[in-house]
């Protein structure tokens, strides 16, 4: 970075183009490692092994971990969606053990549509890297439309499946279907029949008893049967009494039933909507609880305390019970539940660890789990460069190769669909008018540096970063403000790193007991009127890297193998071979160079 910042700041005043360069010298190596255009060998770690959700939730019984789980529902707008994915992002920073969505048949919920079922849990699996949990409904499907519905589950990545009859429409009666699915136990046999064990099945429990069922018995029994099936475990309904659950698990017991069992909780956020889930699920309150809100049904702030006191008591007396998971129905609502989970401290606060540079988990679910490589210009916005990659044959594994061999595919022209905007928070911090360049450039010095703009608020929301700053930035800072105060537009940088150790809190990632490396990188927009003095000063380090292109592509400019890519970012651990994660391809810098030109939310 001194060199770029001796080299350059003297000479670029304002930003049209875009400049990339990265320092060709690698720092100090481990010894015994040799390297070929940019990359060491061996290069091929060990794919992770993949761990099921019942596997999981298995492994916390075992230990005696508790855990918890949330439930969401398809949104009816577009703008809706867009908040739900906010959620999402907010309460998995919480860790559930794993999310579910809802299938609304009405809803058209397995197209692609972006407030169908199927497509919110394609975003909350492969973009928001939660385990994802999908429900499915059968009765009115036949075998063929059943058979089209998983395997495009399949093919998102989805791994688990909610299996459920589903109601007939509004207005119909339930008819029995000649070779058809009539009950939840049919749909439970039809994936096992067609996927194997590719898939973990939740099927539902009723402490009350299913409100269709002749009685409670009758219930457990099509439960018994659902679980004879080949069903993995249970989330139950609502229910307002811990002895409730509990009682019904012991007759779960009794007969038989010997997977887990997961009690559903609802929060009361509203009168209304407790009245109306209830009459839905024909469940009779408790007559405390109708007393109480009856009193406070005009004041939502008590409605919301009261529901939140009444959750946290009924998990306090089934977590004394020894209920280890519980599963929450959010409503699309994060406020109760946070304050719920922290409560019971089952919200986690310990900070995600970082398996490699950029955003990822360690979810062998996940449906490209192999790779660990990717181009450096994508690490700020990783949800764009999964969506522009989700159809490639194969994802790179040790080492990038050849971004034009066909097996990769292409870096589609097309930006995520749940980006979104508010207008006037971004023009209250990125400045109503233009009057001078300088403008645009104090956006950018206040972004990077975290300063408030000249209205005294902070800069949130930038249209070349998805995730906010990296924590490494702010080894840079200052330099960094600089460069953008001079007009040197930075939009994508990481410091040298010479062997710190993996578990650095500011710029550690990996396995413990290792060491990373990383080349300086520094990737910026110039107006092409400077272009001349910029190479001028780029004679005097030979070693440099760079590659130089402007908008329309008639310029492109480089003093590197346009067809070999260059590690940038690397990892040494004890008993593994060397990862590199990171990458400058010349090729795939073409294709980010559009995404720049039309960067949006």
């Amino acid at each position: 970075m001194s060199q770029i910042d001796t080299t350059i700041s003297p000479i670029i005043e304002n930003f049209q183009s875009k400049f990339m360069v990265d320092s060709n010298l690698p720092p100090t190596m481990p010894r015994n490692m040799s390297f070929h255009n940019g990359f060491s060998d061996p290069v091929s770690p060990a794919s992770p092994v993949y761990e099921s959700l019942i596997e999981k939730i298995n492994k916390k019984i075992e230990n005696k971990e508790t855990w918890f789980s949330l439930e969401f529902f398809p949104p009816k707008t577009v703008n809706g969606a867009s908040n739900l994915i906010s959620k999402f992002e907010f309460l998995g920073s919480g860790k559930p053990l794993f999310c579910d969505i809802t299938w609304h048949p009405a809803g058209d919920p397995a197209s692609d549509k972006p407030t169908s079922s199927m497509k919110i849990a394609n975003v909350m699996h492969n973009y928001c890297l939660l385990e994802t949990m999908l429900h499915i409904t059968c009765y009115g499907q036949t075998k063929e439309s059943m058979k089209q519905y998983l395997d495009k589950a399949k093919s998102i990545g989805i791994r688990n499946l909610l299996a459920l009859r589903g109601d007939p429409a509004v207005g119909t009666e339930w008819q029995y279907q000649e070779n058809g699915f009539n009950y939840a136990t049919d749909l439970v046999k039809f994936i096992r029949e067609n996927y194997g064990d590719y898939f973990v099945i939740c099927v539902a429990g009723y402490p009350h008893g299913h409100p269709d069922s002749n009685s409670y018995e009758e219930d457990l029994n099509h439960l018994k049967e659902k679980v004879d099936a080949g069903a993995d475990f249970i989330i139950t309904q609502l229910f307002f009494k811990p002895e409730k659950f509990l009682n019904y698990v012991d007759d779960c017991r009794r007969i038989g039933i010997k997977c887990p069992i997961i009690p559903g909780i609802l929060p009361i956020q509203s009168y209304d909507s407790l009245r109306h889930i209830c009459k839905l699920s024909k469940l009779e309150v408790p007559q405390n609880i109708v007393s109480a809100m009856e009193k406070i049904k005009d004041n939502d702030e008590a409605i919301r305390i009261y529901g939140i006191e009444q959750a946290v008591n009924l998990c306090q007396e089934l977590m004394k019970a020894g209920v280890l998971g519980v599963h929450f129905y959010t409503l699309n609502r994060d406020v109760a539940v946070t304050e719920i989970l922290r409560r019971l401290e089952l919200w986690s606060k310990e900070p995600e660890p970082r398996h490699l540079p950029w955003k990822s988990k360690q979810l062998c679910s996940y449906s490209r789990p192999d790779e660990d490589v990717r181009p450096i210009f994508w690490s700020i916005r990783p949800k764009s460069y999964v969506c522009r990659t989700s159809d490639w044959d194969q994802f790179p594994n040790g080492r990038w190769g050849n971004s034009s061999a066909p097996s990769f595919g292409d870096l589609k022209d097309y930006h995520i669909f749940y980006s979104k905007i508010n207008t006037k928070e971004c023009l209250a911090q990125w400045g109503h008018e233009l009057n001078h360049e300088t403008d645009v450039w104090n956006v950018f010095a206040s972004f990077v540096s975290g300063k408030p703009n000249k209205n005294g608020l902070k800069i949130t929301s930038f249209p070349w970063c998805e995730e906010g700053l990296a924590t490494e930035t702010s080894l840079m800072t200052d330099q960094l403000e600089r460069f953008n105060r001079q007009g040197i537009l930075t939009i994508n940088s990481q410091p040298s790193v010479n062997g710190a150790p993996s578990s650095d809190p500011v710029i550690g990632w990996g396995a413990s007991d290792g060491y990373v490396y990383q080349k300086a990188y520094l990737e910026f927009f110039i107006p092409k009127s400077f272009l001349p003095f910029l190479l001028q000063s780029l004679e005097k380090y030979p070693r440099v890297i760079y590659h130089i292109i402007n908008r329309s592509g008639d310029i492109n400019l480089t003093n590197c193998t346009l067809l070999n890519p260059n590690a940038v970012t690397w990892g040494v651990f004890p008993g593994k071979e060397i990862v590199q994660p990171t990458v400058v391809d010349p090729i795939s810098f073409m294709s980010w160079k559009v995404i720049c030109k039309q960067a949006r939310f």
